[in-house]
């Protein structure tokens, strides 16, 4: 990989493979999806990009954690029915489309894209647009392409040349369809710039738009801060009183199931079952909402069944194809783990609503008062040995300072004895448990 400064704190890094090169092929949405492309990384990629050098990227993973963005060379313009492959002469069709109706879409977008350059791969939600639909789709590409190469001249280093749409429009753009019955907003600016937007792509999703002008805030009408708090919250809870604990970590995500107080099935075995069914469906749900991504490992309540097993996974499946993000899911491994992935491309909810806890570091815990009491005697010996001060005074949280007062004050006096010191405690209301000073008098 190669490390390249876009601007941002950390470094953006492009990895060899996604490189253009001669041969002009292409992961990506359409068939192609996974192929190798010939000869991508034949040449080491210092033989290929130079230090100094300004180059033309686009972002393909936003920045996550302590990684930096991942870059890319392969340009690529999502509209709303096609993506743009401006370097490539590919015409390609989602492979969520079935097999049968491929080739006669492929011959119509090849009708449509001509011979003025440039490869498109034909979405899913494009399956049933008409030829004037597509048309003006390729032509707003075209035109957005245009753009870019002619700020690419004109603009420095550093420069943002295009930004994908933002959120309203591609929620608009990506998540509505035949069944979204209204889509509300509470901002009357906002409602009439996604209006000019829908009646230009999308009329049929425009039709569903509604400002909303009640007097009640949008967000209490429709419970959405509380479903904010539940996908935030470790703690799952389900309808059958079962229950889900989450946890996030730098590597990878866990899901256990629990019972709970589940207990209206007639034997154990189907309430096992009636509540990992349940499960199913919520974990799916939650991936959504929480946007996790990467490894996610899910522990499903043990069944002894092989038939439980494989309906369980059934629902599994079925609930995760509602989901547009692309994910790969194994069968239960001999530990009755259920292991999978979804593609991680931006922050997960609870990255981009919160921060790590200031006291525990983000770690969920924190040092209990006693551990932090034989903390501070460590410390107070050490400084006994290194300094020779008149009086040493400790400054902690109070319920620490009052643990020295009652069980461990014959420990600090011992160590008071064996110092030679006298240590004084001062309790500070605004110190977290396991913060402590130790002033020198």
């Amino acid at each position: 990989s190669a490390f390249v400064d876009i601007g941002l704190e950390r470094a953006a890094f492009l990895h060899v493979a996604d490189l253009m090169t001669a041969f002009g092929t292409r992961s990506g949405e359409g068939e192609t999806a996974g192929a190798p492309r010939p000869n991508a990384s034949a040449l080491p990629i210092e033989r290929q990009v130079f230090e100094g050098q300004v180059l033309l990227v686009q972002v393909i993973k936003d920045p996550i954690g302590t990684k930096g963005a991942r870059l890319s060379t392969q340009i690529s313009i999502a509209g709303r029915l096609l993506v743009f492959l401006p370097q490539d002469n590919h015409i390609g069709v989602s492979q969520k489309i079935p097999t049968a109706q491929r080739e006669s879409l492929r011959a119509r977008l090849q009708t449509l894209a001509g011979e003025t350059g440039g490869g498109f791969i034909l979405r899913t939600n494009g399956e049933d647009a008409s030829d004037a639909e597509l048309a003006e789709d390729v032509a707003y590409l075209r035109k957005a392409w245009a753009r870019i190469k002619d700020a690419s001249v004109r603009q420095p280093p550093l420069s943002l040349l295009h930004q994908d749409l933002n959120l309203l429009q591609r929620v608009l753009r990506d998540m509505v369809g035949d069944t979204t019955q209204v889509i509300r907003l509470d901002s009357r600016e906002q409602f009439d710039a996604l209006m000019v937007f829908g009646r230009e792509f999308m009329p049929a999703a425009a039709a569903k738009l509604q400002h909303y002008k009640g007097e009640r805030p949008i967000f209490d009408l429709f419970s959405i801060d509380e479903e904010i708090a539940r996908a935030l919250g470790r703690r799952v809870e389900l309808k059958s009183g079962g229950y889900l604990i989450i946890d996030q970590t730098e590597a990878m995500t866990t899901i256990d199931v629990n019972t709970g107080g589940f207990v209206g099935a007639r034997n154990f075995d189907d309430t096992i079952f009636k509540t990992n069914l349940e499960a199913a469906q919520s974990i799916a749900r939650q991936l959504r909402v929480r946007n996790l991504g990467g490894i996610i490992i899910v522990d499903f309540i043990d069944m002894e069944s092989a038939e439980h097993r494989n309906a369980v996974l059934e629902e599994f499946r079925k609930a995760l194809s509602r989901d547009h993000t692309k994910m790969t899911v194994n069968g239960f491994t001999t530990l009755g783990l259920v292991e999978m992935t979804r593609k991680r491309t931006r922050e997960s909810l609870a990255h981009l609503l919160c921060e790590p806890c200031s006291t525990c570091n983000g770690r969920g815990e924190v040092k209990t008062a006693r551990t932090v009491a034989y903390e501070i005697l460590r410390e107070l010996l050490r400084e006994a040995r290194q300094f020779n001060a008149r009086e040493f005074r400790v400054l902690a949280a109070p319920n620490v300072i009052d643990l020295f007062l009652e069980e461990e004050s014959q420990s600090l006096a011992m160590l008071s004895d064996f110092i030679d010191k006298t240590v004084s405690l001062h309790p500070e209301a605004s110190y977290g448990q396991e913060q402590f000073d130790i002033v020198l008098l």
